[in-house]
């Protein structure tokens, strides 16, 4: 990969977030900013309750980010860009990363979100960015409970 980005790579950028503003996109990702699970079982709840919207959703969000991890990780987009403007992957990757182990067993797939895993955890800076995601994500969890409790 080029070590600057061109002009390609900020086309690709405009693109990927051009997809983001699709319509079911939007619902998809605002879904997302109010869903936080607990454990694996809250992500579980959802993965498996197919006539659900939020399923639908679930799988568009966490499908578009895998995608767009895989077009940094095997070289077509430059991966500082990246960093710049895909803040949003580490925000979903965070919720759902302190059991992410738990979800690839319950759902017999070793592989799910491996790429973003890879991209977020690659740098220095991007272990950083999740583990502030993580205790963003934790506190909203504590929050969350305190107000049901």
């Amino acid at each position: 990969m080029a070590k600057k980005p061109t002009a390609a790579d900020a086309q690709l950028i405009l693109q990927l977030y051009d997809l983001r503003r699709e319509p079911e996109m939007r619902k998809a990702r605002k879904w997302w900013g109010s869903f936080s699970p607990s454990n694996a079982d809250d992500f579980m709840e959802i993965a498996n309750a197919f006539a659900v919207p939020e399923n639908a959703w679930l799988r568009q969000v966490l499908g578009y980010w895998d995608m767009a991890a895989s077009l940094v990780l095997r070289g077509a987009l430059n991966e500082e860009l990246f960093f710049d403007n895909g803040g949003e992957m580490w925000f979903i990757f965070s919720k759902v990363s302190p059991f992410l182990k738990e979800i690839r067993a319950k759902m017999k797939s070793p592989q799910m979100l491996a790429r973003v895993e890879k991209l977020a955890t690659k740098t220095k800076e991007g272990r950083e960015r999740l583990k502030t995601m993580e205790a963003r994500q934790e506190s909203r969890r504590v929050a969350l409970a305190a107000k049901t409790s």
